[in-house]
């Protein structure tokens, strides 16, 4: 639950938050407003506090009334790591949950930022799995890019990879930064850009 505290400065409405939360600040988040004096009344800051558990708990219900949305069940495993929101979800049918190319799961966590960004006005940092999707999609990208990077190496001939979101195309130009004998570039417009592996001249 959100506490709304209001005082002269925002330092005295934190500090009141804070011990009705009993928290101390690392553990919390909050947003503040400078409340105008209007007559007879000085100016003020009012402060709205959660603690980080309380967001990630907020994030959670949120999740599951978008994938119930969709028509789906799901259960979920969470943590929060160097300010990083992090949920596992698993549901009943997990290729609809991601989409292709994960294209769903990004969608969830587009909405759920956009969503705390409306309400705190904080940027959060928010990581949504499928059981083990995201790490299973890392493992085939890389092997697949030193796959066709060897290919491009032999048969001096370029290779062209399947449309991938900037995310994607990250790994696959990271996995092949020291790969000698090639060079990679995006090319294409969104949602249409993708890699092209060249050997090097």
């Amino acid at each position: 639950m959100d506490i709304v505290v209001e005082e002269k400065t925002f330092e005295e409405a934190l500090e009141k938050a804070l011990v009705k939360l009993n928290a101390n600040q690392s553990e919390v988040v909050y947003k503040k407003e400078e409340m105008t004096g209007k007559l007879f009344k000085s100016s003020s800051v009012k402060v709205t506090v959660a603690t980080k558990r309380e967001i990630l708990n907020q994030i959670k219900a949120y999740l599951k009334q978008l994938v119930e949305g969709l028509g789906l069940k799901i259960e979920l495993e969470s943590n929060i790591r160097e300010d990083s929101y992090n949920i596992k979800m698993f549901s009943d049918n997990n290729p609809i949950l991601i989409g292709k190319n994960g294209q769903t799961l990004k969608a969830l966590e587009t909405l759920i930022k956009q969503k705390l960004l409306k309400d705190w006005k904080i940027y959060f940092k928010i990581n949504l799995d499928v059981e083990d999707y995201k790490e299973k999609r890392i493992d085939y990208l890389e092997k697949l890019a030193v796959r066709t990077a060897r290919e491009v190496r032999s048969t001096k001939i370029d290779a062209t990879l399947e449309n991938m979101n900037s995310y994607e195309r990250r790994i696959i130009h990271n996995k092949l930064t020291d790969f000698k004998g090639i060079i990679t570039t995006s090319e294409g417009e969104e949602p249409n850009r993708h890699i092209i592996i060249k050997a090097e001249k």
